[in-house]
């Protein structure tokens, strides 16, 4: 005989109160606590256990919808699958789908931590933060990583794409590593919607387009000669390290944190190691002969590893160092690294030393792939000849505006 189904009404479930099971059929019962309270059971056996599994109170549950579930329980009963440990399954995959779940800040602040040992300084991973804690995080840094999409990524940039250009080009790099990083962990599938070429290059305009070139305020070459008397008035360690910086050409920061173990003061020879350059690579500079006065008269009062030490001999010079000591000159309308500029527009306008001599004096790229594979050395030899001419240029005061007259150091291609 078939077994009995539908034996409930809607009226039943309604009006009855006293404690117990009603079955409904199928294995389906409403069940009537002590205090009254109405709830839906299924009951089965497994394994010559009998077994009950909970399908919701029935305030929220309705008789149709309670049958339904049974319905889905015993066809999984059909297929030998316990419901009660297929429930608990779900919800395990579930839980843990919640706690792979990272939102994008989570992400990128693991993305930061991870990296951030083979980054050349804290202040670069204080950059990442900074930009995405102003730029990113404001937009979608508390949404799952998962559901960054390229409408939230456009909304982060299009704000300051056109007025901060080189920042939000910076973000949006930024966003697309942490993206991929978030992908490879299984954090997320899918393309990455901060991916430039051939998806946000069509939603938003070129950087070429719209960003407006801002050169570092440089000194005219032909007034070097003054400046640099000027600069030699000054008796301070941050007067001698702009003028090492000038007559050597470099950045800030590759000679405040100068060392003294890499110099070679009998070779005339600096060597600043690749993981303290921009590019990351080794960069070997000849010294000319007012470079090696400084050294040797600041070697004679060493007092530490640094050359130019700051305040406290274990320390180096501040970043601001050069730039207050600009200020003190009342000369505020120039920058620090202009002055490499200087020495570009000199060696450019005022030698006949090729193009690519004085690139490698700036510890610049080849922009033509093809010229850089020919010319796999560093001109060592012929950026003596440059470092020297630059540093008789620099001891020749000059009025502004006229300019001296170089005897071009002959020099072979």
């Amino acid at each position: 005989m078939a077994r009995e189904h539908k034996k409930l009404t809607a009226l039943t479930v309604s009006r009855v109160s006293k404690r117990g099971y009603y079955a409904d059929g199928g294995g389906l019962y409403l069940q009537v606590s002590p205090s009254g309270a109405k709830s839906w059971v299924f009951r089965f056996k497994s394994e010559g256990r009998l077994r009950e599994m909970g399908l919701g109170p029935a305030h929220t549950i309705t008789l149709a919808e309670a049958r339904e579930h049974a319905n889905d329980c015993r066809k999984q009963r059909l297929r030998a699958i316990d419901p009660i440990e297929a429930r608990h399954g779900e919800k395990a995959v579930a839980k843990l789908n919640a706690a792979k779940a990272m939102t994008f800040r989570q992400c990128a602040e693991a993305y930061i931590e991870a990296h951030k040992a083979g980054w050349k300084s804290p202040k670069h991973a204080a950059q990442w933060s900074a930009t995405l804690q102003t730029f990113a995080y404001p937009i979608f840094g508390d949404l799952p990583v998962q559901s960054i999409d390229v409408a939230l990524v456009t909304k982060a940039l299009e704000r300051i794409w056109q007025t901060k250009t080189e920042t939000a080009s910076r973000v949006r790099g930024r966003i697309e590593l942490v993206l991929d990083w978030a992908t490879v962990r299984g954090h997320r599938q899918g393309d990455n919607p901060a991916r430039w070429r051939g998806h946000l290059d069509k939603l938003l305009p070129q950087r070429s387009k719209v960003q407006k070139v801002e050169h570092h305020a440089a000194l005219p070459y032909a007034e070097t000669g003054a400046f640099m008397q000027n600069l030699r008035e000054q008796d301070s360690i941050s007067a001698l390290a702009f003028e090492f910086l000038i007559l050597t050409a470099t950045r800030t920061g590759e000679v405040i944190g100068a060392t003294w173990k890499e110099i070679d003061l009998d070779a005339a020879l600096w060597t600043i190691p690749g993981e303290r350059m921009k590019a990351s690579r080794e960069h070997r500079i000849p010294l000319s002969l007012p470079a090696l006065t400084i050294l040797k008269r600041l070697r004679a009062q060493r007092s530490g590893e640094f050359i130019f030490p700051g305040a406290k001999p274990t320390k180096p010079l501040s970043s601001m160092a050069l730039l207050m000591l600009l200020r003190r000159m009342n000369r505020a309308d120039l920058t620090v690294h202009g002055f490499r500029s200087t020495f570009r527009d000199w060696a450019a306008e005022r030698t006949n030393f090729p193009r690519e001599v004085a690139e490698h004096a700036l510890a610049h790229s080849l922009p033509d792939k093809v010229e850089a594979a020919y010319r796999r050395g560093d001109q060592y030899e012929k950026r003596r000849q440059l470092m020297d001419a630059w540093a008789k240029f620099c001891s020749q005061p000059t009025p502004a505006g006229q300019v001296v007259a170089i005897r071009a150091a002959s020099s072979v291609n």
